[in-house]
Protein backbone atom coordinates (compact mmCIF):
# COMPACT_ATOMS: atom_id res chain seq x y z
CA UNK A 1 0.00 0.00 0.00
CA UNK A 2 1.18 3.20 -0.96
CA UNK A 3 2.33 5.07 1.95
CA UNK A 4 0.49 8.69 1.60
CA UNK A 5 -2.47 9.41 3.88
CA UNK A 6 -5.28 12.27 4.03
CA UNK A 7 -6.95 13.48 6.84
CA UNK A 8 -10.20 15.85 6.35
CA UNK A 9 -10.90 18.36 9.41
CA UNK A 10 -6.95 18.17 10.19
CA UNK A 11 -6.77 21.38 11.57
CA UNK A 12 -8.42 20.29 15.10
CA UNK A 13 -9.78 17.13 17.16
CA UNK A 14 -9.62 13.96 15.91
CA UNK A 15 -8.53 15.38 12.73
CA UNK A 16 -5.13 16.71 13.96
CA UNK A 17 -4.30 13.63 16.47
CA UNK A 18 -5.04 11.43 13.41
CA UNK A 19 -2.67 13.23 11.50
CA UNK A 20 -0.05 13.31 13.99
CA UNK A 21 -0.40 9.26 14.99
CA UNK A 22 0.05 8.57 10.78
CA UNK A 23 3.10 11.20 11.10
CA UNK A 24 4.27 8.63 13.83
CA UNK A 25 4.00 6.00 11.57
CA UNK A 26 5.67 7.30 9.31
CA UNK A 27 3.08 8.29 6.75
CA UNK A 28 3.29 10.84 4.06
CA UNK A 29 0.04 13.28 5.51
CA UNK A 30 -1.88 15.49 3.16
CA UNK A 31 -4.13 18.00 5.95
CA UNK A 32 -7.35 19.43 4.66
CA UNK A 33 -9.49 21.63 6.33
CA UNK A 34 -11.94 25.01 5.60
CA UNK A 35 -10.01 27.16 8.44
CA UNK A 36 -6.66 28.68 6.79
CA UNK A 37 -5.31 29.96 10.07
CA UNK A 38 -6.10 27.16 12.30
CA UNK A 39 -4.54 24.42 9.63
CA UNK A 40 -1.57 26.80 9.37
CA UNK A 41 -1.03 26.41 13.52
CA UNK A 42 -1.42 23.18 13.29
CA UNK A 43 1.14 22.02 10.26
CA UNK A 44 3.79 24.69 12.37
CA UNK A 45 3.11 22.32 15.48
CA UNK A 46 3.28 19.26 13.86
CA UNK A 47 6.29 20.04 12.04
CA UNK A 48 7.80 21.58 15.02
CA UNK A 49 7.21 18.40 16.89
CA UNK A 50 8.18 16.13 13.56
CA UNK A 51 11.14 17.68 11.94
CA UNK A 52 11.52 15.42 9.82
CA UNK A 53 7.90 14.75 9.33
CA UNK A 54 6.55 14.70 5.17
CA UNK A 55 3.66 16.86 6.19
CA UNK A 56 1.78 19.61 4.02
CA UNK A 57 -1.80 21.40 4.47
CA UNK A 58 -4.68 21.96 1.89
CA UNK A 59 -7.74 24.53 2.88
CA UNK A 60 -10.62 23.52 1.01
CA UNK A 61 -14.53 22.98 1.63
CA UNK A 62 -15.30 19.46 1.86
CA UNK A 63 -18.73 20.45 0.14
CA UNK A 64 -17.41 21.39 -2.78
CA UNK A 65 -16.40 19.94 -5.60
CA UNK A 66 -13.98 21.91 -7.26
CA UNK A 67 -12.08 22.30 -4.14
CA UNK A 68 -11.32 18.79 -3.14
CA UNK A 69 -10.62 18.17 -6.70
CA UNK A 70 -8.10 20.85 -6.86
CA UNK A 71 -6.38 19.62 -3.56
CA UNK A 72 -6.56 16.22 -4.77
CA UNK A 73 -4.91 16.99 -7.66
CA UNK A 74 -1.93 18.95 -5.62
CA UNK A 75 -1.74 15.90 -3.05
CA UNK A 76 -1.28 13.81 -5.76
CA UNK A 77 2.01 15.56 -7.19
CA UNK A 78 3.08 17.08 -3.25
CA UNK A 79 2.84 13.53 -1.49
CA UNK A 80 1.78 11.05 -4.08
CA UNK A 81 -1.79 9.46 -4.29
CA UNK A 82 -3.39 9.01 -0.50
CA UNK A 83 -4.35 5.43 -0.28
CA UNK A 84 -5.59 6.41 3.24
CA UNK A 85 -8.42 8.70 3.56
CA UNK A 86 -9.91 9.18 7.15
CA UNK A 87 -12.87 11.56 7.12
CA UNK A 88 -12.85 13.81 9.99
CA UNK A 89 -14.31 16.99 8.79
CA UNK A 90 -18.03 18.04 10.51
CA UNK A 91 -19.67 19.96 12.83
CA UNK A 92 -21.87 20.08 16.02
CA UNK A 93 -25.48 21.51 15.63
CA UNK A 94 -28.00 21.01 18.32
CA UNK A 95 -31.63 22.69 17.49
CA UNK A 96 -34.93 21.46 18.05
CA UNK A 97 -36.85 21.41 15.12
CA UNK A 98 -39.79 23.02 16.34
CA UNK A 99 -38.70 25.26 19.01
CA UNK A 100 -40.28 28.58 20.42
CA UNK A 101 -39.32 30.38 17.85
CA UNK A 102 -40.67 28.38 15.60
CA UNK A 103 -39.48 25.52 13.34
CA UNK A 104 -36.20 25.51 12.62
CA UNK A 105 -34.66 26.93 9.67
CA UNK A 106 -34.48 24.48 7.00
CA UNK A 107 -30.96 26.28 6.18
CA UNK A 108 -29.64 24.97 9.39
CA UNK A 109 -30.66 21.13 8.48
CA UNK A 110 -29.32 21.55 5.14
CA UNK A 111 -25.55 22.48 6.30
CA UNK A 112 -25.79 19.56 8.66
CA UNK A 113 -26.63 17.68 6.17
CA UNK A 114 -24.20 18.60 3.13
CA UNK A 115 -21.12 18.96 5.27
CA UNK A 116 -20.92 15.75 7.41
CA UNK A 117 -22.68 13.50 4.92
CA UNK A 118 -22.17 15.19 1.74
CA UNK A 119 -19.12 16.76 1.48
CA UNK A 120 -17.83 13.06 3.67
CA UNK A 121 -19.39 11.01 0.58
CA UNK A 122 -17.56 13.82 -1.89
CA UNK A 123 -14.12 12.96 -0.67
CA UNK A 124 -14.89 9.70 -1.20
CA UNK A 125 -15.37 9.51 -4.38
CA UNK A 126 -12.89 11.75 -5.93
CA UNK A 127 -9.94 10.52 -3.27
CA UNK A 128 -11.12 6.49 -4.53
CA UNK A 129 -11.40 7.38 -8.58
CA UNK A 130 -7.67 8.59 -8.11
CA UNK A 131 -6.75 5.49 -5.81
CA UNK A 132 -7.83 2.84 -7.77
CA UNK A 133 -4.70 3.87 -10.16
CA UNK A 134 -2.57 2.46 -7.09
CA UNK A 135 -0.52 -0.64 -7.44
CA UNK A 136 -1.57 -3.49 -4.85
CA UNK A 137 0.18 -4.66 -2.45
CA UNK A 138 1.12 -8.37 -1.18
CA UNK A 139 -2.51 -8.71 -0.04
CA UNK A 140 -4.25 -7.16 -2.97
CA UNK A 141 -5.13 -4.04 -1.10
CA UNK A 142 -5.22 -0.54 -2.38
CA UNK A 143 -6.48 1.11 -0.05
CA UNK A 144 -8.62 1.82 3.09
CA UNK A 145 -11.49 4.95 3.81
CA UNK A 146 -12.18 5.55 7.21
CA UNK A 147 -14.96 7.93 7.97
CA UNK A 148 -16.19 9.50 11.19
CA UNK A 149 -19.98 8.44 12.54
CA UNK A 150 -21.08 8.77 16.14
CA UNK A 151 -23.38 6.97 18.59
CA UNK A 152 -26.00 9.85 17.52
CA UNK A 153 -26.45 7.91 14.41
CA UNK A 154 -28.04 4.98 16.86
CA UNK A 155 -29.11 7.48 20.33
CA UNK A 156 -29.70 10.43 18.73
CA UNK A 157 -30.76 12.81 21.40
CA UNK A 158 -33.36 15.74 21.15
CA UNK A 159 -32.26 18.51 19.56
CA UNK A 160 -29.95 16.04 17.75
CA UNK A 161 -32.22 15.63 14.38
CA UNK A 162 -30.12 17.18 11.88
CA UNK A 163 -26.85 15.74 13.42
CA UNK A 164 -28.51 12.05 13.81
CA UNK A 165 -29.10 11.80 10.53
CA UNK A 166 -25.84 12.74 8.86
CA UNK A 167 -24.05 10.40 11.49
CA UNK A 168 -26.64 7.74 10.36
CA UNK A 169 -26.15 8.16 6.71
CA UNK A 170 -22.31 8.17 7.37
CA UNK A 171 -22.83 4.95 8.75
CA UNK A 172 -25.51 3.72 6.38
CA UNK A 173 -22.96 4.16 3.38
CA UNK A 174 -20.75 2.22 5.18
CA UNK A 175 -21.52 -1.68 3.50
CA UNK A 176 -22.41 -0.15 0.05
CA UNK A 177 -19.15 0.97 -0.20
CA UNK A 178 -17.14 -1.36 0.91
CA UNK A 179 -18.70 -3.78 -1.42
CA UNK A 180 -18.56 -1.51 -4.56
CA UNK A 181 -15.32 -0.89 -4.14
CA UNK A 182 -14.18 -4.63 -2.66
CA UNK A 183 -13.21 -5.45 -6.51
CA UNK A 184 -11.05 -2.62 -6.33
CA UNK A 185 -9.08 -3.74 -3.27
CA UNK A 186 -10.22 -0.70 -1.34
CA UNK A 187 -11.43 -1.06 2.21
CA UNK A 188 -14.45 0.88 3.99
CA UNK A 189 -14.56 1.62 7.63
CA UNK A 190 -16.69 3.98 9.90
CA UNK A 191 -15.48 5.24 13.55
CA UNK A 192 -18.73 5.78 15.81
CA UNK A 193 -17.22 8.28 18.47
CA UNK A 194 -18.82 8.60 22.01
CA UNK A 195 -18.36 11.82 24.01
CA UNK A 196 -14.58 12.89 22.95
CA UNK A 197 -12.49 15.60 23.96
CA UNK A 198 -12.76 17.89 21.45
CA UNK A 199 -13.01 21.33 20.82
CA UNK A 200 -17.03 21.05 19.97
CA UNK A 201 -17.44 19.67 23.57
CA UNK A 202 -15.17 21.42 25.61
CA UNK A 203 -17.59 24.74 25.04
CA UNK A 204 -19.30 22.66 27.61
CA UNK A 205 -19.86 23.80 31.18
CA UNK A 206 -17.74 21.91 33.90
CA UNK A 207 -20.95 20.41 35.39
CA UNK A 208 -22.57 19.66 32.21
CA UNK A 209 -19.27 17.51 31.12
CA UNK A 210 -19.17 16.27 34.41
CA UNK A 211 -22.37 14.80 34.24
CA UNK A 212 -21.47 13.91 30.58
CA UNK A 213 -18.90 11.78 32.08
CA UNK A 214 -20.89 9.56 35.05
CA UNK A 215 -22.84 8.29 31.91
CA UNK A 216 -20.44 6.64 30.61
CA UNK A 217 -19.84 2.97 31.95
CA UNK A 218 -15.73 2.73 31.97
CA UNK A 219 -13.63 5.04 31.76
CA UNK A 220 -15.75 7.53 33.12
CA UNK A 221 -14.38 10.38 31.18
CA UNK A 222 -14.35 11.89 27.56
CA UNK A 223 -12.46 10.03 24.79
CA UNK A 224 -9.30 11.43 23.58
CA UNK A 225 -8.86 12.19 20.12
CA UNK A 226 -5.50 9.70 20.03
CA UNK A 227 -7.44 7.05 21.05
CA UNK A 228 -9.78 7.52 18.22
CA UNK A 229 -6.25 7.96 16.25
CA UNK A 230 -5.32 4.99 17.75
CA UNK A 231 -7.99 3.15 16.49
CA UNK A 232 -7.66 4.21 13.13
CA UNK A 233 -4.03 2.79 13.19
CA UNK A 234 -5.43 0.05 13.78
CA UNK A 235 -7.90 -0.36 10.90
CA UNK A 236 -5.21 0.62 8.50
CA UNK A 237 -2.95 -2.70 10.02
CA UNK A 238 -5.73 -4.77 9.85
CA UNK A 239 -6.68 -6.01 6.34
CA UNK A 240 -9.83 -8.20 7.99
CA UNK A 241 -11.69 -4.73 9.11
CA UNK A 242 -13.89 -3.63 6.01
CA UNK A 243 -17.99 -2.73 5.92
CA UNK A 244 -18.51 -2.49 9.65
CA UNK A 245 -18.86 0.24 11.91
CA UNK A 246 -16.98 0.66 15.06
CA UNK A 247 -18.14 2.11 18.49
CA UNK A 248 -15.36 4.36 20.51
CA UNK A 249 -17.72 5.16 23.35
CA UNK A 250 -16.52 3.54 26.64
CA UNK A 251 -19.91 1.57 26.86
CA UNK A 252 -22.25 4.86 26.71
CA UNK A 253 -25.57 4.60 25.96
CA UNK A 254 -27.15 8.38 25.65
CA UNK A 255 -30.98 8.57 26.90
CA UNK A 256 -33.51 11.02 25.74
Amino acid sequence: MAHTALVTGAASGLGFATAEALIQAQFSVALLDSQPQTLALALQQLIRTYPAAKAMAYVADVTSETAVAEALAKINTDLGIPSVIVNCAGILRASRTVGKQGPMPLSEYEQVIRINLIGTFNVIRLSVANMQSLPTDKNGERGVIINTSSIAAFEGQIGQAAYSASKAGVAGMTLPLAREFSTLGIRVMAIAPGLMETPMLKTLSSSAQTALNQSTLFPKRLGKPTEFATLVLSIVNNPLLNGEIIRLDGGIRLSV
